[in-house]
């Protein structure tokens, strides 16, 4: 899936929206944030960041906020909805299943897919797609990608799997420093039982597909895939003859792949020769 520009123009304040009212509730039961956090089962740092605005409430928390008010799925939907705050309605069902996928099968040949970069990068990607837009801009659509990460922190996170061409690793985005960060990023990433990533070498040859794609499945299923255009946006598509094209395109990229174990010895080559 292409990880350019899938956000549209304009402030994304849900996350501070949420802990205002968080905040609300909080001063209405009259409690302090070491009582509250008690109350809610969650640790006190954690409640600050979220009254602060500096992160966005998780699901769980926001059940949380449910159960304690006694507002049966109120707190849940709003964070749901403000979770969306910022992007793009065509990017809005992608998210929507994003959050709630078993799977996400990602092939990368543009740029590394969101849910694995880091901030530096994904700021450097910005600035390539919105020269125009000032350092507030950028930082507000990094926070707004970064926040999307929160799936793979879930109890049971979706199983991750990408194929990245070699030539996503090797163009340096931002500056060497930068993919430097973002390879170390990636290979702590994959220590993680929940993600395995396979790099496309150069070796390979012409590659299976030329366009990035992401397929999600739910309840262990392939059920829909992502791709991109430039001029028209980002569309789902989830008819059975797409889904099982894309699951046989993802069979022979994974094949024509390093294993995770060469991948992650060319990963280090890589990121040594950006650390020159």
């Amino acid at each position: 899936m292409s990880e350019g520009a899938d956000q549209e123009r304009g402030p994304s304040d849900g996350a501070a929206y949420f802990g205002r009212e968080v905040e609300a509730l909080r001063k209405d039961m009259g409690l302090s944030q070491p009582a509250f956090a008690e109350q809610l089962r969650y640790k006190q740092p954690q409640l600050s960041k979220v009254e602060s605005g500096a992160v966005l409430a998780s699901e769980g928390f926001a059940e949380a906020l449910d159960r304690l008010a006694g507002t049966p799925g109120v707190y849940r939907r709003l964070r749901a909805k403000l979770s969306k705050q910022g992007h793009p309605e065509w990017f809005v069902p992608y998210i929507t299943l994003e959050e709630t996928a078993s799977g996400i099968t990602d092939y990368s040949c543009t740029f590394l897919m969101g849910l694995l970069q880091t901030p530096e990068y994904a700021a450097a990607v910005m600035r390539a797609s919105f020269p125009r837009e000032t350092e507030e801009q950028i930082k507000e659509r990094v926070e707004l990608r970064m926040r999307r990460q929160e799936v793979l922190e879930r109890p049971e996170p979706p199983l991750l799997w990408v194929v990245v061409h070699e030539a996503v690793l090797r163009t340096v985005v931002g500056s060497k420093a930068v993919m430097v960060g973002q390879l170390e990023h990636l290979a702590a990433a994959m220590r993680s039982p929940h993600i395995t990533v396979q790099v496309l070498p150069y070796s390979s040859g012409a590659a299976p597909s030329h366009l990035p794609f992401t397929l999600l499945s739910t309840k262990g299923q392939p059920h829909a895939v992502y791709t991109e255009t430039p001029m028209h946006g980002g569309q789902m598509d989830n008819t059975a003859t797409v889904v099982a094209k894309t699951v046989t395109m993802t069979d022979r990229l994974r094949a024509a792949a390093e294993s995770e174990g060469g991948s992650l010895s060319l990963l280090g080559k890589i990121m040594e020769d950006h650390a020159k």
